[in-house]
């Protein structure tokens, strides 16, 4: 949302009826391009934008369930929502209907049913978040060696060796920043 005319605090006004204040915001994000559509509750309801919202059967459980394809017949999803975690014997199929997963071993267990999800609800199975200040740059530069000592080794396996020694010469200087940051810190605290 952007500020006009230093008005900041003053709510938007609807998308559709430019005339009532919108009290309404939807973030649709398709093939990575999110967009924000806001709308005053009267212009959402006669869109029918949000009626799933106010009836009482509105859960966590039916969107992922929706999401996930409980509806769906298929052979192959049927296979999927039995299989079960070995540590705590938790059902694909029960986290569908209560939108939990037993334990931490799950998140292994149904990697490869849970990508696609996390991949369709955020765009992306990477966090991109807030980075801590205190320590944040050290933090950003040890993900950032990761990523590049992965570049590399792709570099490597296609024999771009041009690429990888570029690649190569980057961890070098993010590496010496990391070392040089570390001693900093360990100045800092004698």
């Amino acid at each position: 949302m952007s500020e006009e005319s230093g008005e900041s605090n003053k709510s938007p006004l609807c998308q559709r009826c430019n005339q009532r204040p919108a009290s309404v915001h939807f973030s649709k994000v398709m093939n990575g391009e999110k967009t924000d559509r806001y709308l005053c509750e009267a212009c959402a309801a006669e869109e029918g934008a949000y009626h799933f919202m106010l009836g009482p059967q509105f859960t966590v459980q039916h969107v992922l369930g929706g999401l996930i394809g409980q509806v769906s017949m298929d052979p192959a999803r049927t296979e999927t929502s039995t299989k079960r975690c070995p540590y705590c014997g938790y059902t694909y199929q029960r986290f569908g209907e209560t939108g939990r997963l037993g334990c931490d071993r799950c998140y292994q267990t149904f990697a490869a049913e849970l990508e696609p999800l996390v991949r369709r609800l955020h765009g992306s199975v990477e966090h991109h978040g807030k980075v801590p200040t205190r320590g944040g740059r050290q933090l950003i530069q040890q993900q950032t060696l990761l990523t590049l000592k992965g570049h590399m080794k792709q570099a490597i396996e296609q024999e771009d060796f041009e690429r990888a020694a570029e690649i190569r010469d980057e961890i070098r200087r993010v590496e010496m920043s990391l070392k040089a940051h570390k001693e900093d810190a360990d100045e800092h605290q004698l």
